[in-house]
């Protein structure tokens, strides 16, 4: 992290890209703008992070980037989706995750931890296997499959195991178990909390009408459907340090014909904002499938309306992810005002490396300096050599 304050009200330097400006929020600083968005792996063993988290997110943090995420990470065993997912319910695996936070910000990165409960969504394969429900066959392999839990008792899909509906003390245990994982995010190194609200988990679950049928307090309108998700921001809010800032994640619109509407979305924002969320990190789908790729067309930028129309009526920073590949677009956003950060997820994949060739691109001086020391030295020697030999050639006498 770096010294330099510059929040989120303050205005870019003209002399910098904006992309590559420090942003503040609470006491913690990031670099620059560009967020690696949260990618799960389905490598981990017993929950626990392994060399390759540290592999996978390290090269990020090697690459320039200003605040890395690690994938979502579950709340307890019965809210993980696979037998794979990492979780931070055990000392074990808060430990795990401190070696690779360690490591993060040896690299000047900030760290983030996306906190998540599958609800219904749980017990499943791995999305290459597209998710299906774990069966006979998986039991077999010693992997059984497991009902989650969830507003309503309706499964996910079909042959999966319908969830239980939850009661009075099942809507405080999933919120303790989110404020025991805040706390063991704080124990392993976490400088950013997220709280996964997208995506059909079980937040998104709770606001939901096709998923939640509720009759009591936690159901019906709107405000109803917001209360258990409202309730469990507060919470994690009072045991996550006031100096850190806490991220919301959520499914901007959702559902076949957008049953969840983005008008709903920015009344929901307005709560977060309230009890103390920091930024909204605007995303959507979920609720009908993986993707549902008919709420939202997937071209590039796809979410950044909807971070703009957050950010300018309820007045909170926003996260804007989605096919967002290039400097200039990336760029462009940030300096229309659409977002306060931009995230990329598989760019990343393809080139760990992005922040800083993005940053030679935006004409940042001495761009090879976002990246460790060791690697700058011998690339900006690379540099010198080769406008040498360039200068060299240009010399030459024509005979």
């Amino acid at each position: 992290m770096t010294e330099k304050n510059l929040s989120h009200e303050q205005g870019p330097d003209t002399d910098v890209p904006m992309l590559f400006q420090p942003l503040t929020l609470r006491g913690v600083t990031a670099r620059n703008r560009v967020v690696v968005s949260p990618m799960s792996q389905y490598r981990s063993v017993d929950g626990c992070p392994t060399d390759w988290h540290l592999v996978h997110l390290g090269k990020f943090a090697l690459g320039g980037a200003g605040i890395v995420f690690c994938e979502e990470t579950s709340v307890s065993q019965r809210s993980r989706k696979t037998y794979d997912c990492p979780g931070i319910y055990t000392d074990a695996q808060a430990k795990a995750w401190r070696r690779i936070t360690d490591f993060l910000r040896e690299q000047g990165t900030v760290s983030a931890i996306q906190l998540g409960h599958a609800g219904r969504k749980v017990a499943t394969r791995a999305p290459w296997e597209g998710f299906s429900p774990l069966g006979e066959a998986d039991a077999a392999q010693g992997r059984p499959p497991w009902s989650g839990l969830a507003p309503s008792p309706i499964p996910f899909k079909e042959g999966a195991m319908a969830p239980k509906e939850m009661d009075r003390d099942d809507i405080r245990a999933v919120i303790q178990a989110h404020v025991d994982a805040a706390k063991r995010s704080l124990d392993a190194g976490f400088d950013i909390c997220e709280i996964h609200g997208a995506h059909g988990y079980i937040v998104q679950q709770f606001l939901s009408p096709i998923t939640n049928h509720r009759t009591d307090g936690y159901g019906g309108d709107i405000e109803g459907r917001m209360r258990f998700g409202l309730e469990l921001i507060e919470a994690v809010r009072a045991a996550w340090p006031a100096d850190r800032p806490l991220f919301f994640r959520g499914s901007c619109v959702d559902g076949r014909g957008g049953i969840w509407s983005l008008d709903d979305t920015v009344v929901l924002a307005g709560r977060l904002k309230e009890r103390g969320v920091d930024m909204f990190d605007c995303s959507s789908g979920g609720i009908d499938g993986p993707l549902t790729l008919h709420v939202v067309p997937r071209v590039p930028g796809y979410h950044v309306p909807f971070a703009r129309r957050i950010r300018d009526e309820v007045g909170m920073p926003t996260m804007a992810v989605g096919l967002i590949r290039e400097a200039q677009q990336a760029e462009g956003y940030l300096r229309a005002g659409d977002c306060d950060l931009v995230a990329l997820a598989r760019e990343m994949m393809w080139n760990p490396n992005w922040a800083a060739h993005a940053a030679r691109e935006l004409g940042l001086a001495r761009p090879h300096e976002l990246l460790p020391r060791n690697y700058a030295w011998w690339l900006q020697k690379r540099e010198e050599t080769l406008e040498l030999s360039r200068t060299s050639a240009h010399e030459q006498p024509v005979s």
